[in-house]
């Protein structure tokens, strides 16, 4: 048999991949924390935890990915800020455990790579990190030719943080008559991207870069709008308030989250119209005919985070969530959980 088919020939062109690795190092640099060792690229990142700065650590990892949102970032060929959201939707779930970040990997799929495309995904993923105070330790690049369609990406990010044992956040420590505190969104972040696509692109007809009534912005760019990262606000108030519960409404909304942090005693009550309705949630409301309970159990409808604390802290907890950025509201509060009741009740 002859030499005369390559690697490169069937699709994987492994100078590219170096190529990009190259462009992207001083990027992943940037990111980096004191307890980093080493530089990119060797098998495995490492991480020195310092463990004269811990009593009881405990480890908290999690793993996640932006779903059809990269089509919206295709459509608009636009793929900067993607990396963002796949850096939130890991952190802001760790976070609610009680912990702090420490770093992040990350799984860039494709049939072919572009350099220029991958490189505005990492300097998405560098600036969700930055955010977040976590080192970007290490990643995978993937050639995949004849699994992946030309244009199609897949992103995946892990994340690892530490909380010590006695500040561990499980929900072990809600009781009836805390109360709820939501944190504003910065619009759909990653997850009901499959009905909002359905809605505007194939009931409305409409192109990515069409404007629409109600938005102020087009529809692709509303879409594309990052998840928003809440470690540093909620990392200061783990620092000086009691917080007993955290909950980031991610997919499956307000009916599938909140009760994943309730002890069975309890249900949470959230009052609507206490908070502002997203303009990007009533558009896909009345454009797709779409039902309160399916809204409410697919998107944020403008709540990211939410968190549960006792009544006497809760309006310095909105008053210094304020000062740390983000737009605070009392939402709601636990209540004794009647017998056959569902554990979440919006009204």
């Amino acid at each position: 048999m002859g030499g005369d088919i390559s690697y490169k020939d069937s699709g994987v062109d492994i100078d590219k991949g170096n190529r990009f690795v190259d462009v992207i190092k001083p990027l992943v640099k940037t990111t980096f924390r004191k307890e980093v060792m080493g530089g990119i690229g060797a098998f495995g990142g490492l991480f020195h935890l310092d463990k004269v700065k811990y009593k009881d650590p405990i480890l908290v990892a999690s793993t996640d990915g932006v779903g059809t949102k990269l089509n919206v970032a295709r459509m608009m060929n636009r793929y900067n800020t993607i990396g963002i959201d796949l850096v939130a939707m890991s952190v802001n779930d760790v976070l609610v455990q009680g912990a702090e970040p420490l770093f992040f990997l990350d799984y860039i799929a494709s049939g072919s790579i572009d350099i220029e495309v991958g490189r505005q995904l990492i300097e998405g993923v560098v600036k969700g990190c930055k955010d977040a105070g976590c080192a970007l330790l290490g990643g995978e690049t993937a050639e995949m030719p004849g699994f992946y369609g030309k244009g199609d990406y897949e992103l995946v990010g892990f994340c690892v943080g530490i909380v010590e044992a006695d500040k561990l956040i499980d929900g072990s420590r809600v009781g009836i008559g805390d109360k709820i505190i939501g944190l504003a969104s910065s619009g759909i972040h990653s997850n009901g991207l499959s009905l909002a696509r359905k809605v505007f692109f194939d009931r409305c007809g409409l192109q990515a870069k069409d404007p629409v009534e109600g938005l102020l912005l087009p529809v692709g760019e509303e879409l594309l709008t990052p998840t928003r990262i809440y470690v540093k606000s909620v990392l200061n108030l783990l620092k000086n308030f009691n917080l007993k519960g955290l909950v980031h409404i991610t997919g499956g909304g307000f009916y599938d989250n909140i009760p994943r942090i309730l002890p069975e005693r309890c249900s949470a009550l959230i009052h609507r119209g206490s908070w502002p309705e997203l303009p990007v949630f009533q558009t896909i409301r009345k454009q797709g005919g779409v039902d309160d309970a399916e809204m409410f159990r697919v998107f944020n409808m403008g709540i990211g985070m939410m968190i549960i604390a006792d009544s006497e802290t809760t309006p310095e907890l909105i008053e210094r969530l304020g000062a740390l950025g983000e737009k605070a509201y009392l939402i709601g509060s636990i209540e004794k959980r009647r017998q056959d009741a569902p554990s979440v009740i919006i009204a």
